[in-house]
């Protein structure tokens, strides 16, 4: 037995040259966009909300400075971050330039390779340029912020590590777990892998690189996890869904607490305020359960579905979370512009609840921030009502992935192709074990009854 040979060139090479004019659009809009970013972060065109720079080379070039000394910010209530996130922080003294300038240029090289492996992927037979276009429109509209924010780079990442789950899942692994040892959240992206041997692989690999990168940086620098003493005494953040009742609260003339910052943001503290918390933890509790009975009730797996799980799996953990920072919708796009590498997938309403929620995000931070922080009325409608989108696509995202996976029939896990009657020619290219299983995936798309 062996697998089939290729019926076609087995590689994008040969369609590169076909979608031109999809192709100089998704580049021309990437450097429009970006142009526009970098004039804003300079200062050449007024950036509304003031200046967003501060994280950078106030907060990340000070933890720089501490880390070189060989320890971690422990003392330090801001740091909020697994070790890995060390590794992030450290990057830019690699570069000539000030530290500002060569975080931006990472921050470029990473957008850049995120956009170049979502259309090398939607180049492919049976996948789509959409993801790539929901990258493209997507971050920008986050602002010139999302450059100044080390989750672009995690964002980054982790979107090369979901791409290669299918074909290459040792590869995706390494890569989601060097993610999740950064911050964590990568981790999610592995729940919709199928069982077998790949999902083996995948699990082996993402634990094994971050335990073995959290070791050495906790064996070689002081502090790495004192950031979770921090965890316990945290408030609720004034942007998250948990805060809503609040603010509302608080202009009724309800709530008497106060809005102050508190381990890095500002943060709702006072009455209700342990209460909502735990309704949060219950909420992520409850979500992850739902996850585990989706996972092992699913019947039928496509090449959107691992995808199109991780998607869901996250919109549950930001919804639930005490902290939805506006960087943490970049995380969202990334996912969300992979789930639309393919064609099949069932989170294209979702994603466009996602695009549409980032304008609103980019108005509350840092446009409105001040109102929002006096639970002014106009601002807290325009953050409920991003709240709502993300919520809404919550829901439908989890409502979408169980459908869409009830079909009696189940893929099996290993993709094993009847022998060919006849040797391919000496010319064609054998297709490779991780090309055959995606291209089964993506056939299943389209004839999940005859599986």
């Amino acid at each position: 037995m062996e697998l089939a040979p290729a019926t076609e060139s087995g590689t994008s090479r040969g369609r590169l040259g076909r979608p031109l004019g999809a192709l100089a659009a998704l580049g021309a809009t990437w450097v429009a966009t970006r142009t526009v970013l970098v004039l804003l972060m300079t200062g050449v065109l007024k950036s509304p909300g003031g200046d967003v720079t501060a994280d950078v080379w106030m907060i990340y070039h000070a933890w720089y400075g501490v880390l070189q000394t060989g320890t971690f910010p422990f003392d330090d209530v801001t740091w909020q971050y697994p070790p890995g996130a060390a590794l992030v922080i450290l990057l830019p003294g690699l570069l000539p330039w000030s530290y500002l300038t060569s975080f931006w240029v990472i921050c470029g090289i990473a957008d850049a390779a995120a956009a170049a492996l979502l259309i090398r992927t939607g180049l492919r037979r049976g996948r789509a340029l959409t993801g790539a276009w929901m990258w493209v429109v997507g971050v920008p509209l986050l602002g010139p912020m999302i450059y100044n924010r080390f989750d672009l780079l995690v964002t980054a990442l982790t979107l090369a590590g979901l791409l290669a789950l299918i074909r290459r899942p040792a590869v995706g692994g390494l890569l989601l777990g060097l993610g999740g040892i950064v911050k964590v959240w990568p981790l999610l992206g592995l729940i919709g892998t199928p069982s077998g041997r790949r999902t083996r692989r995948s699990w082996t690999l993402a634990a094994a690189t971050a335990v073995s990168v959290g070791f050495l940086l906790a064996a070689g620098m002081n502090g790495a996890f004192g950031f979770l003493a921090f965890q316990k005494d945290r408030g609720i953040e004034v942007e998250s869904v948990g805060a809503l009742p609040l603010h509302l609260a608080r202009i009724a003339g309800g709530w008497n607490g106060r809005v102050t910052m508190n381990y890095g943001s500002p943060e709702m503290l006072g009455p209700w305020v342990s209460v909502i918390s735990k309704v949060m933890m219950a909420g992520t509790v409850l979500g992850f359960l739902w996850l585990l009975l989706w996972r092992f009730t699913a019947r039928r797996r496509n090449a959107a579905t691992m995808y199109d799980a991780a998607l869901c799996a996250l919109l549950i953990f930001v919804v639930t979370s005490r902290v939805i920072s506006p960087q943490y919708l970049v995380w969202l796009i990334g996912v969300a512009a992979v789930c639309l590498t393919v064609r099949g997938t069932s989170q294209r309403p979702v994603a466009l609840l996602i695009l549409l929620a980032c304008p609103l995000t980019l108005l509350e931070f840092p446009t409105m921030f001040t109102q929002v922080l006096n639970s002014e009325p106009l601002a807290i409608t325009v953050l409920g009502l991003r709240n709502l989108l993300l919520l809404t696509a919550t829901v439908l995202s989890c409502i979408r992935l169980w459908r869409s996976t009830r079909a009696a029939t189940p893929l099996p896990p290993t993709v094993v192709l009847s022998e060919p009657a006849a040797l391919p020619p000496a010319s064609a290219y054998p297709v490779r074990p991780g090309i055959a299983y995606e291209q089964d995936l993506l056939d299943g798309i389209d004839h999940p009854a005859g599986r």
